[in-house]
């Protein structure tokens, strides 16, 4: 949209690729990324496993143009699939198959990845869902960096898609976080003080061989080192496109709040790093199916009421968005319906079959074929 004063957004999702008799994970990835590139281009690219691949949509100003785009690329990356008799799913871990160790893809830097961090690369065929938002100032983006860490943990309960990991109930209803957190950078931030003291940490970083180079800085929200924006990449692979898109908002307004507070003098938060941990592994294994922290008073609370407490936090920045009845529309839902995690165990509770849960995700590729809230044109 030409002169639309909204921060552009873009998301990467991870999907898994499927053997539909076995429903197992499936090493394909090569050749489905092949037939899919035809249409994507270089929005398609591999992962480290060879069961994964990645797609990127373009930046947006609306979440219907963000929503065209990704409905269109799962379809292409399906049709892909379909192709070479294979299927494609949305979650943040695979239900079934053997995984450990996983089929790694070829290239110097994969290959530099298992020679550093070893069986670290073992449990990851995991999947999430970045979202991309314009801002091309890094100062700027580090501020609003340390404004966005009480938050974090909330969207990891929102984004919940991975209870099942190789044939078992893990318990959690995001196992992706708890692999993800083995990292020696991974999870919520430091607190930067300056670009300075980013690019000092950043160098101690690889000089202590913690990180192979910034590309490898695995943190809940990043600097990206390739486009010109923040990159908040701390939730699951959604099952929906919906999911998707209400994730993308919900980010868009947190940043759209942080440059507000920035501009207006407001201090950043500075929640203890400890406890910013526990918050991340008590919405990892709750979902919304129980109690989360409450970063500010160190205490817990139900966690759909934390929950309520970021959407009322961001409520101003959605509505000068324009997406606050889409947000709305899709918080009903969850509620109702329950986040990805809640539903794939609904359908193993089916039949206590784990096959089911692979069918559900399959079908729940496309919004076409689930109840979830349509997105409204913006």
């Amino acid at each position: 949209m030409t002169g639309d004063t909204r921060l552009t957004v873009g998301v990467e999702e991870e999907y898994l690729l499927i053997e539909p008799r076995t429903r197992a994970v499936h090493p394909g990835a090569d050749m489905v990324i092949a037939k899919a590139a035809l249409e994507l281009g270089d929005r398609i690219g591999t992962e480290i496993t060879r069961f994964q691949l990645e797609a990127r949509s373009d930046p947006h100003h609306t979440m219907a143009e963000l929503a065209e785009q990704v409905r269109s690329m799962r379809r292409t990356v399906a049709l892909a699939a379909a192709h070479h008799d294979l299927r494609v799913i949305s979650s943040g871990t695979p239900v079934l198959g053997a995984m450990v160790p996983p089929p790694i893809t070829t290239g110097a830097r994969y290959a530099a990845s298992v020679e550093t961090f070893r069986a670290l690369d073992d449990e990851q065929s995991v999947c999430a869902c970045h979202v991309h938002v314009g801002i091309d100032d890094r100062a700027l983006a580090l501020q609003v960096s340390n404004h966005l860490r009480p938050w974090l943990s909330v969207l990891v309960a929102i984004g919940a898609n991975s209870p099942f990991w190789a044939g078992r109930d893990t318990g959690y209803a995001s196992w992706r976080t708890i692999t993800w957190a083995r990292w020696p950078v991974a999870g919520p931030p430091p607190l930067f003080h300056s670009p300075h003291h980013f690019d000092d940490i950043v160098g101690q970083l690889c000089d202590t061989g913690a990180i192979i180079d910034r590309r490898g800085l695995y943190w809940d929200v990043r600097v990206s080192t390739h486009v010109p924006t923040l990159e908040v990449r701390v939730s699951d692979a959604a099952t929906t496109t919906t999911e998707t898109v209400f994730l993308a908002a919900v980010i868009r307004a947190l940043v759209d709040t942080a440059l507000a507070d920035i501009a207006a003098g407001e201090p950043c938060p500075t929640p203890d790093p400890e406890l910013l941990r526990v918050a991340h592994w008590r919405a990892a294994r709750d979902g919304l199916n129980g109690y989360a922290v409450d970063i500010r008073a160190g205490t817990l609370l139900p966690a759909t009421t934390v929950a309520d407490h970021l959407l009322a936090h961001i409520g101003p920045a959605l509505r000068r968005n324009r997406d606050l009845d889409l947000a709305r529309a899709a918080w009903r839902w969850i509620r109702a319906h329950g986040v990805g995690a809640d539903r794939q165990h609904q359908a193993h509770h089916r039949r206590h079959q784990l096959a089911d849960v692979v069918d559900a995700l399959t079908l729940a590729i496309s919004d076409n074929q689930t109840q979830s809230p349509q997105t409204p044109t913006s």
